[in-house]
């Protein structure tokens, strides 16, 4: 007979001595002292369907971390004897107390079985538990047992057997708050880089061991030659962390992140009918109004109507200013170089490609500021945990919202906080459909063409219909791409639901400012480039014949209006001629069906380099002049006499719809795994565009 050992562990008080009698069949059990100490050990032994089962009741703790003789006792057994698979016995009454200690036994990364017990007194209270969604987000098997009535105890013995039998343990899918998440990858790519192993220990097991101070483990690395380059690595991990919390005691951290994962375990799994009456706490009494039921979703989209408000109205008020600082500073800078060519390559290429981007900043850094406050507080979470129903029916989860919430201010950010998402599939389809979030370098475009064609007055409420076309378009496009690209059932996973919090200034300040650095360092460095070749391709080759007929006809007129249509005149047939103007009339063809000429096709083009550049490349294209803005009077009364209405609301699909900047593209590939998935991104968006363009377009030749 094979003989698999058993180890009980659980809460003080929930049924773990009951419950061995009613898988025994026996209320004989062996009792003594554990080695060297005065607790007491409970054992028995079995046989069940050819198997004897060496049981092991270690005593009730509600902490195997902690400092009283049972929890040292408790942890020392756990970690370092011999047996086959760990039974948490939780109660089922008390469910998110008692995960507290479940947490603590995961990461042990043994063996391990659930066993709801109490379930007779749960349904007693009212309390419903969905256990396969609790099996799914626990990783684990997880049965609901009475030992009262022995109600699944046959269940219970089978698994374990089962679990114990099993030649590879499971996984744990726990994840933890965004701040841990990102140094937990981090240092499990690191581990991946490296080769490096422990055990059976995977990378990300072994990175939260670490991370959570483990002394076992710190032991076993430090012997290794990895622990100098690790050791900084750690140092580092470990002061970002701190920064997320109130506290450098990492004992302290990893109590409030159990604490706020059990309870969204709880409000995950756990429905309780109206007869169960309990005191609420502030948490909860708060919870009932922001993720009630019906009201909820509105207060959110409340408060996100009120974000992008102040985002989008305050973050423009030092625009202007911005913009005003580059062009003198430009203009400084030419009248010191001679060289018209170098003049024009530092000032048109060079400062107004970083001005584009700093323009910007106001409303990036007033959007992450909103979105960072939503988060200390803690109501962030809630939201994830509100949307995560409404998400799933489009094959992602609730946690994905951050991603693309954060995609409205800029694609570089959200493709980076897409890495809390452990499912690969789930993570890669919220990449994907980042880019269908309007970033805020595709305001302008917006502003410009609903300006035209719509009128101030009504440019407001088209906006906003275009933004929210654009995200539930994103839901689809995931629903499309769970269904038939990245299939099988996603996985669950829990949202943090800690308390409620004042927002902490330093913890905003650290947000706020590594996110806009990251902003201006990562897109600017792309956006400079692109800029430049932009300008460099639409000044050349040179066409000095051209040019001087035309500064003949110039010097012979007095009139400055003349003057300036011949100069515009000058610019477009020099573009025309332009490596841009070639690469335009190239492309004509393919953007002819959706109603665009080849100036359009070009300004989407330079588009892929920066957003921005769409508006100052239309400009120059319609020949009056490049230093325009999105309410640019000249540019809207060129584009309504030169754009037809069908044409331009195909051209504000394609702009919503395709591929991000080059600086989003760039980290884009870094976060997707390899430029493959640039190529499917881009023949992905791309099609889209195309159709939905070509479908606005026809539909909109009828009105």
């Amino acid at each position: 007979m094979n003989k698999i050992k058993v180890v009980l562990a659980g809460q003080p008080n929930v049924g773990k001595s009951m419950l061995v009698n009613s898988m025994s069949g026996s209320h004989a059990l062996k009792v003594g002292n554990f080695a060297g100490v005065t607790v007491e050990k409970k054992e028995v032994e079995f046989e069940y369907k050819g198997n004897i089962i060496d049981m092991v009741d270690l005593p009730g703790t509600y902490s195997i971390e902690g400092f009283s003789l049972e929890e040292k006792v408790a942890h020392s057994y756990l970690l370092n004897e011999d047996y086959d698979v760990i039974i948490n016995v939780v109660d089922s009454t008390h469910m998110q107390r008692n995960l507290l200690l479940t947490l603590e036994l995961l990461n042990l990364n043994k063996k391990m079985v659930v066993a709801l017990n109490m379930a007779d007194e749960a349904k007693e209270e009212g309390i419903e538990i969905d256990v396969a969604q609790l099996e799914k987000i626990l990783g684990v098997p997880v049965v609901m047992v009475s030992a009262k009535t022995k109600e699944g105890i046959k269940e219970l013995l089978d698994k374990t057997i089962e679990v114990a039998k099993s030649s590879k343990r499971r996984e744990s899918n726990i994840v933890y708050s965004d701040a841990l998440e990102e140094e937990i990858i981090q240092l499990s790519e690191f581990f991946e880089r490296k080769n490096f192993k422990i055990d059976d220990l995977s990378s990300r097991e072994l990175a939260i061991r670490l991370l959570f101070e483990d002394k076992d483990i710190y032991k076993r690395v430090h012997e290794e030659p990895i622990m100098m380059e690790l050791q900084p690595r750690l140092l580092s991990a470990l002061e970002h962390i701190y920064t997320h919390h109130e506290t450098r005691d990492i004992k302290e951290i990893k109590a409030n992140e159990y604490r706020a994962i059990a309870y969204g375990i709880k409000m995950e799994t756990i429905r309780c009918s109206s007869k169960r009456k309990k005191h609420k706490d502030l948490t909860r009494r708060i919870d009932d109004i922001l993720i009630h039921k019906y009201f909820g979703i509105p207060i959110f989209l409340f408060l996100m109507w009120g974000l992008f408000q102040l985002t989008f109205k305050l973050g423009a008020l030092p625009v202007d200013l911005i913009d005003a600082g580059f062009v003198k500073f430009g203009d400084m800078v030419g009248s010191f170089i001679p060289h018209e060519g170098i003049r024009s390559l530092i000032v048109d290429g060079i400062i107004s490609g970083v001005g584009a981007v700093v323009m910007f900043l106001p409303n990036i850094i007033i959007l992450y500021i909103g979105i960072a406050l939503l988060e200390t507080t803690g109501y962030m979470s809630r939201v994830a945990f509100l949307l995560d129903g409404f998400f799933h029916k489009f094959g992602l989860h609730g946690k994905s919202f951050i991603p693309l919430v954060t995609g409205f201010g800029c694609s570089v950010p959200a493709y980076m906080a897409a890495r809390t998402l452990k499912s690969e599939k789930d993570r890669l389809i919220t990449l994907f459909i980042i880019g269908f979030m309007s970033c805020g370098a595709r305001l302008p475009i917006y502003v410009l063409f609903t300006g035209a064609f719509f009128g101030k007055e009504r440019a407001g409420d088209v906006i906003f219909l275009i933004y929210i076309a654009g995200a539930m378009l994103g839901l689809i496009m995931a629903k499309l791409l769970r269904t038939f690209v990245f299939k099988g059932e996603d996985e669950p996973f829990v949202m943090e639901m800690p308390k409620y919090r004042l927002p902490s200034f330093s913890l905003i300040w650290h947000t706020v400012y590594s996110k806009s650095w990251s902003y201006l360092k990562k897109a600017g460095t792309f956006i400079l480039m692109a800029s430049m070749l932009v300008w460099f391709a639409s000044n050349y080759p040179k066409q000095p014949k051209l040019e001087q007929e035309y500064m003949a006809k110039i010097e012979q007129i007095k009139d400055e209006n003349v003057k300036k249509a011949l100069e515009n005149e000058l610019k477009l047939k020099m573009l025309e001629n332009s490596y841009l103007g070639k690469i335009g009339k190239v492309t004509e063809p393919f953007f002819a069906p959706l109603g665009f000429d080849w100036k359009m096709s070009v300004a989407l083009e330079a588009g892929l380099s920066a957003k921005e550049v769409v508006v100052s490349t239309l400009g120059v294209l319609y020949a009056v002049g490049d230093n325009v803005g999105e309410d640019s009077n000249p540019l809207i009364r060129e584009l309504r006499e030169n754009i037809s209405f069908a044409s331009a609301m195909s051209f504000i699909v394609f702009v919503m719809i395709y591929l991000p900047c080059l600086a989003a593209s760039m980290v884009f590939v870094k976060e997707a795994g390899g430029y493959r998935y640039l190529f499917y991104l881009f023949i992905f968006t791309t099609t889209t565009a195309w159709i939905l363009s070509f479908i606005t377009y026809r539909v909109a030749l009828l009105f």
